[in-house]
């Protein structure tokens, strides 16, 4: 497979949530494909060099601040902050190969809204997740499909692709609102949050290998029993959460100001388009 997009096909954001990734960014940075228009990278208050090394590796990124914590709000705020028909959504730590990005691009070419990653159908696989870890994917993987009549291999990966039209289904709430410390879908629960919603809403997912490494530097910050508790959690609450709730909840305003950092200032960019 080339690992060239077609440069006549939609066009495509890249958005990479990063905290403390000065050592991996890199890594990914220098592997996405040739064709990709948009890459943002959402920083989480990093404390070493991440935006200065993105930046020097890729000299047209664009670095949004992260307004609360967690790689959901920082999803929620690259969301916002994206301009491309597609969206890729991939981390930050070199275990997600941006190689693969183009597999993802081709399935929604061929008709899918969501393009689901996954390391457990032929041609994916994982050197990094642990038994503890994938027996855990297993029961929550069969919960999910049981509830919501899903057929996801790999419920929390967090290697996907999807039209723009998805993040109106994702509801997630407003990237930038400093004014609580933090909502339900700022965690890692983030990845089990969007795969329901896009479900619930009976969009066209369709799952593509994907092989995850060891992550190349650092330590992650999931933890299994804390964060697979969420995830649980995030379950319950989607199957017995009416979608006029979900609906009326809360979500990101694109037509507030984005904080947006570039390289030579801090601007407020107006996004007053809609998604």
């Amino acid at each position: 497979m080339s690992h060239e997009l077609n440069r006549h096909r939609p066009s495509v954001t890249v958005v990479i949530p990063a905290r403390n990734e000065a050592r991996n960014i890199g890594y990914v940075l220098d592997r996405l494909p040739a064709g990709v228009q948009e890459v943002i990278l959402v920083d989480g208050s990093s404390e070493d060099d991440t935006i200065a090394v993105a930046r020097s590796c890729y000299p047209g990124i664009v670095v949004v601040r992260q307004t609360r914590r967690g790689k959901g709000n920082a999803l929620a705020a690259g969301f916002a902050a994206s301009t491309g028909d597609y969206v890729v959504m991939i981390d930050a730590d070199g275990s997600m190969d941006p190689q693969e990005i183009p597999a993802f691009i081709d399935a929604l070419d061929q008709g899918a809204d969501y393009a689901k990653g996954s390391r457990f159908v032929a041609g994916g696989g994982s050197d990094d997740i642990s038994p503890i870890r994938h027996l855990g994917n297993l029961f929550l993987n069969g919960v999910t499909n049981l509830l919501f009549r899903t057929s996801y291999s790999d419920l929390c990966y967090g290697y996907n692709a999807f039209r723009r039209e998805c993040i109106d289904a994702f509801a997630l709430p407003p990237a930038h609102d400093a004014s609580v410390p933090a909502y339900w879908g700022d965690g890692f629960e983030i990845e089990t949050l969007i795969n329901i919603r896009v479900a619930k809403e009976k969009m066209d997912i369709r799952e593509v290998a994907s092989f995850e490494a060891d992550r190349i530097s650092g330590e992650s910050n999931l933890r299994t029993f804390r964060d697979g508790t969420r995830v649980l959690v995030t379950i319950m609450r989607e199957r017995f959460t009416p979608r006029s709730r979900v609906a009326a909840a809360p979500t990101a305003d694109l037509s507030r100001p984005v904080v947006i950092d570039l390289p030579d200032r801090t601007l407020q960019a107006s996004r007053s388009e809609a998604v």
